[in-house]
């Protein structure tokens, strides 16, 4: 009997996606493992997330030489020390109501053999893997979002390594902020969940952070800067998530563009920040957008393990038919939880218990 796994990387790149791809195919195909197992297995990788499996032509062979990859343990071999994903991936949404092709999805994947996928990616792409398990497809979540916001799971692949070109980038600004005299406002990715500003800014000693879940005050803001200028510190670094707000104030967007799932693009919330601040205090200050550069390069040692210890795990759960659910890490040990568990549902940071309303910066109680 073999079992053909399909793997798909959707939503935002990150590093580790590289990796998880990698130990699907290398535990799936492990000769060793093969002889004590009652199944064997094939792999292929989708390119292009979702939009591949859907805009394929199954029975068009230069098509299937576009969107599908044979993955066995020597293409993979080196995938895991390289960043983004080798596979491609798209924000396409087969179950879009303004445009569903969720038939032409299940009618390809019956046609193209596959007996489970393997997504990897956050809610969004792990919601379309739901909506084809309840369609009777079987298949295994990987979770993969840089902001870290999903229910059930203490890490998702990509995180830590975002987390690192934050600090990074802001050391490297601490020494033309210091020369200058200047306040930095530095703009990290966060949609609704504050975890890369806050965790970013406490691990490169930011003085002020600005998280989603607790719209803050503007006033507040230069109060404390105003605090800070008397002393001997000549400078400072405040970090703001994108989906943070001013009191009264909805988030800022880029444009009106809205992507397949709904969501529209933030960005700018620095530049509003950084203005407010030049005007009414007189300080001296500029902005910088991290943007994409959080998403690039390659990924650290601990997105290295995750993304092996949850490739490993998804294997483990293909074998035990635990379908329908998402790898997940609780309490230390690798685990599972049902997709449907993640969907519509957010990670958010307590308030209460890891931020200062005060200082606008992470707590300094931990008991």
């Amino acid at each position: 009997m073999t079992i053909k796994i399909a793997i798909l990387t959707g939503g935002g790149d990150c590093p580790g996606l590289n990796g998880a791809i990698k130990w699907v195919t290398k535990t799936a195909l492990d000769p060793l493992l093969v002889k004590k197992r009652s199944v064997k297995f094939e792999v292929i990788g989708v390119m292009e997330g979702w939009k591949g499996l859907v805009d394929i032509n199954p029975d068009d062979p230069k098509s299937r030489a576009h969107y599908l990859k044979h993955l066995d343990e020597e293409v993979v071999r080196a995938w895991d020390r390289s960043g983004g994903t080798n596979l491609g991936t798209s924000r396409t949404n087969p179950f879009n109501p303004k445009n569903d092709r969720s038939k032409k999805l299940l009618k390809n994947i019956e046609k193209l053999g596959i007996d489970v996928i393997v997504a990897i990616g956050g809610e969004d792409t792990l919601g379309v893997a739901y909506n084809l398990y309840k369609q009777g497809i079987k298949t295994i979540g990987i979770p993969k979002t840089i902001d870290n916001d999903l229910v059930g799971t203490d890490y998702s692949i990509g995180f830590d390594s975002a987390v690192n070109v934050i600090m990074e980038e802001i050391d490297r600004l601490r020494t033309t902020a210091g020369s200058h005299n200047r306040i930095f406002v530095v703009e990290t990715m966060g949609r609704h969940a504050g975890w890369l500003a806050l965790h970013g800014g406490e691990c490169s000693g930011a003085y002020i952070i600005l998280i989603p879940e607790h719209p803050f005050d503007i006033d507040r803001v230069c109060e404390l800067l105003r605090e800070r200028k008397g002393r001997e510190i000549q400078y400072s670094i405040i970090v703001v998530s994108e989906g943070a707000k001013p009191k009264g104030m909805q988030e800022v967007y880029k444009d009106d563009k809205i992507d397949d799932f709904g969501h529209r693009s933030l960005g700018g919330i620095a530049n509003y920040v950084a203005d407010e601040i030049a005007k009414r205090t007189g300080f001296e200050t500029r902005y910088v957008i991290l943007s994409h550069l959080q998403r690039g390069g390659v990924p650290s040692a601990r997105d290295r393990l995750m993304a092996r210890w949850f490739g490993i795990s998804a294997v483990d759960m293909i074998l035990n038919e635990d379908f329908g659910r998402v790898v997940s890490l609780s309490h230390g040990k690798i685990t599972s939880i049902p997709l449907k568990e993640i969907i519509d549902k957010l990670k958010l940071i307590d308030v209460d218990k890891y931020y200062d309303t005060e200082r606008y910066n992470g707590k300094r109680t931990i008991l």
